[in-house]
Parts: structure tokens; C-alpha cells; sequence
């Protein structure tokens, strides 16, 4: 776990609360260090609007809790980010009752704010066969290749993508093994055209890449750095670019959504799928399921005499 950083402006108590939330969350709960960073942020930022008032977070109660919230609201801050937040506090109160701090936790009657549906964006088929193509067979377009189709028939998170190192993958038996959210270890199955382009890239293109050079990381770039997501969205935007997918259209994470809906469109089992993706609750992967109605429907609106 990274170290925290000291911040400004805060009470001593509240600090050190802090601090022990941080501490006992990664060890107790392995979250990784993005979320409890994420938590931290939220927490000093509560506690700093708490101190303005003249209290700390260990005597704030419900309705703190709920002004806070309501002024970001009125302050234009999104419906999904104040969930968020909401659900740092949480897991910090708890943290406060079982240490005895708090005789109750002052989030428990506070009420989710109501978030939009907005479902994950998903290419067709055909589009995602034209993205796959479109790198050049150079050693450049070979990496980007293989990451397209690994991401394409892994589903990974662009994270764990770029986070691979060679040991992670299994060419012989065909699975990789992912470290997801929380160190949580799966394996996935490659398939035979991601371990094809995978083969290449390892040794025809990785080498010249490296320059002689030595990286754990399994993908590399022309600097023999190990990928970053930044390089990689970069990358599929130009290739999608190329193959006449508009920006609107491209995320970061629109292979992984990608993968997700075609295999449930032909027919995958859904806890099968919560599996690969890494998903801890099978409501966060159900979400695909309304992705493939919704392609359904503008099937059947389409081609239907009635539609």
C-alpha cells in the first residue's frame, strides 16, 4: 500500500482517523490503492467542511451527513459522484462503531442518491472485427493487435491489461491469470486467435521493441516502458479512427463491454460471465443483460415488417 500523503488543513483527531480508516481498509478489506485514495479524498474533503462548522468527524451526525450532500448537489456535483462519496462514509462510520468511537453509524438512514442508467457502450460485431484489423503489421501494430484481441477475448479492465506481466499468461494452456480489484486472483481463458496474435507479439515484436533491453512488463512501448492506460486509449482511439468509429463511440473500456455483450448475445452464461470479468456481485454484470435487449430491440425495429 502506497503511503498518504499528510493534509493540509485538517484537525489532528480527524487525520488520524483517517489514516487508521486507510490502514485498516487495506488490510482488512485489500481494496486497491486507487480506492482507498479515492476515500481519502472524499473523507478529508467532508471533514475540512465539517471543521468550518466546528465539528469533527467523530461528532458529526445525520444531519451533517445529509447537508454535505445536499450543498454539493446545489453545487452542480453529479448524482454519481455524491453515491460515491456516500459510500466512503459508510465504510468509514462502520469503522468508527466497531472501534467504539461511535455509538451508531449516522449514514444508516441516509438515502442513496438516485443514479441514471446509463448502460456500457458496446461495438457490433462487425465494428470490432474492422478495429481488429486495423493495426499495421509492424512491431507497433503487432503489440497494438494483440492487445485489442486480448482485451477483445478477455474481457480484462484496461488496468490489468496494461498491468500484465509474462508469468500472468499460460500460452500452452491457453489462460491468463488476472490480479483484479482487491489482489483478487481469476483466470480466464485466452482463445485461439488472441494466444495467435499474443504468440506474434511475443516473439516478433516484443524483442525489437526492447531494444535488447529487459521489462516484466508484457507489453511494452517503442521506449521499452511498460504500457500505461493513457497509451492504450490513445491507441484505440486512433485505430478506431482509422476504421471509422467516431469518438462518441470509444471508451477506454469499450472492449471490455465489447466482450461482455456478444457473449451473452450468444447465449453465455451469465455467472460464467461474472467470473471472467471479476465481477464480486452478479447485479453489477446483469447490466450486459439489458445492453443485449436493448441491441434486440433495435433488431427487431429494424428488419421486422411491424417493427
Amino acid at each position: 500500500m502506497k503511503s498518504p500523503t499528510a493534509a493540509a488543513g485538517l484537525a489532528a483527531d480527524d487525520a488520524r482517523l483517517i489514516a487508521d480508516f486507510r490502514e485498516r481498509a487495506w488490510s482488512e478489506l485489500g481494496l486497491a490503492d486507487n480506492t482507498l485514495a479515492s476515500y481519502q479524498r472524499d473523507l478529508e474533503g467532508y471533514a475540512r467542511w465539517l471543521a468550518a462548522r466546528g465539528l469533527s468527524l467523530s461528532s458529526a451526525g445525520r444531519e451533517q451527513v445529509q447537508a454535505y450532500l445536499g450543498e454539493r448537489s446545489a453545487g452542480g456535483y453529479a448524482a454519481r459522484s455524491n453515491a460515491r462519496l456516500l459510500s466512503s462514509l459508510r465504510h468509514f462510520h462502520r469503522l468508527l462503531v466497531r472501534l467504539g468511537r461511535l455509538d451508531a453509524d449516522p449514514t444508516l438512514l441516509v438515502d442513496a442518491p438516485k443514479l441514471p442508467r446509463n448502460l456500457p457502450k458496446a461495438l457490433s460485431e462487425g465494428e470490432i472485427e474492422n478495429l481488429l484489423r486495423a493495426p499495421p503489421e509492424t512491431p507497433l501494430g503487432l503489440r497494438d493487435r494483440a492487445m485489442l484481441e486480448l482485451m477483445y477475448a478477455t474481457g480484462l479492465r484496461v488496468s490489468e491489461l496494461v498491468g500484465l506481466v509474462a508469468a500472468q499468461v499460460n500460452l500452452r494452456q491457453g489462460v491468463l491469470r488476472v490480479l483484479g480489484k482487491g489482489g483478487k486472483e481469476r483466470l480466464v481463458p485466452l482463445g485461439d486467435e488472441a494466444a495467435h496474435w499474443l504468440t506474434r507479439y511475443v516473439g516478433e515484436a516484443r524483442p525489437v521493441l526492447l531494444k535488447g533491453g529487459r521489462s516484466e512488463a508484457l507489453f511494452v512501448s517503442n521506449r521499452r516502458a511498460a504500457m500505461t492506460r493513457q497509451m492504450f486509449w490513445t491507441l484505440v482511439k486512433k485505430h478506431a479512427l482509422a476504421v471509422g468509429v467516431s469518438p462518441q463511440r470509444i471508451s477506454p473500456h469499450v472492449l471490455r463491454h465489447s466482450f461482455a455483450t456478444h457473449l451473452l448475445n450468444h447465449g453465455a452464461d451469465l455467472r460464467a460471465l461474472q467470473l471472467m470479468l471479476g465481477h464480486s456481485s452478479l447485479s453489477t454484470t446483469q447490466i450486459y443483460t439489458l445492453v443485449a435487449k436493448e441491441g434486440l430491440k433495435r433488431l427487431h425495429q429494424k428488419h421486422h415488417p411491424r417493427g
